[in-house]
């Protein structure tokens, strides 16, 4: 931020903005570096060219957090974390919760660029995301996710919402889909087992009418079955 105000210069940023306005941030070095440690991100306040102030700040990690990343790598998923923080700041917020990598110092036009990247590494991305300036990613990613305390872009954005403001809910959102492609595939499978074999034998006469009704009815309602035990799925 760059403002004027009676005659005076007022910035307050990071280092990039401090260098871009040629004010030497050396001599604070040793003190940011030890609150970007901490997992604060910390802003440099500085009036006519001096610096008179740092300002640190950090979020409240969720509630969570640190389990629902456990349960994501328990189930074979890579977590990243997607950050305008600096580089510092984002591997201690990462390392308390057990994320595996860190891509820092994005600017908000850029996380859809940085979707886009990983894709093209041939992964599979889902971007969890609950703000205005995430809307552009989670369009971009495979799956986005948005969470139900977040903005309306970005809940209009995401492909799920999630109801409740809890991480574990993106695990059992996931898991839940795995289960019902795996349903799908076994729906697929007796279905087509069951036409393969019914059918030329239906076609050569040796099939009464009759009972190859009732048997389809049987396929159909075995299906339907095997589909409805998804209700009582255990996704924690």
């Amino acid at each position: 931020i760059k403002v004027g105000f009676e005659d005076r210069t007022i910035l307050l940023g990071n280092r990039r903005l401090m260098k871009k306005n040629g004010i030497d941030t050396q001599r604070i070095e040793n003190t940011m570096k030890k609150l970007e440690t901490e997992g604060k991100t910390a802003m440099i306040l500085a009036v006519d060219g001096d610096i008179s102030a740092i300002v640190a700040v950090a979020d409240t990690i969720k509630e969570n957090s640190a389990e629902a990343i456990s349960k994501l790598k328990e189930i074979g998923i890579e977590t990243a974390m997607l950050t305008g923080d600096n580089e510092i700041t984002a591997k201690a917020v990462a390392k308390k919760v057990g994320i595996d990598r860190v891509i820092a110092n994005v600017l908000p036009g850029e996380k859809a660029k940085v979707i886009k990247d990983l894709q093209s590494e041939g992964k599979v991305v889902a971007m969890v995301g609950d703000g205005i300036n995430d809307a552009p990613a989670l369009a971009q990613a495979d799956i986005g996710i948005a969470l139900g305390s977040g903005s309306d872009v970005a809940k209009e954005t995401g492909g799920i919402v999630l109801i409740k403001d809890d991480l574990m809910d993106v695990v059992q959102a996931i898991k839940l889909s795995k289960l019902t492609m795996r349903k799908i595939k076994q729906n697929l499978f007796w279905a087509l087992g069951y036409n393969t074999g019914a059918i030329p034998i239906a076609a050569l006469g040796f099939l009464n009418p009759i009972i190859a009704a009732a048997a389809m009815s049987a396929s159909s309602l075995s299906v339907v079955t095997n589909a409805a035990t998804l209700k009582f799925a255990k996704l924690k």
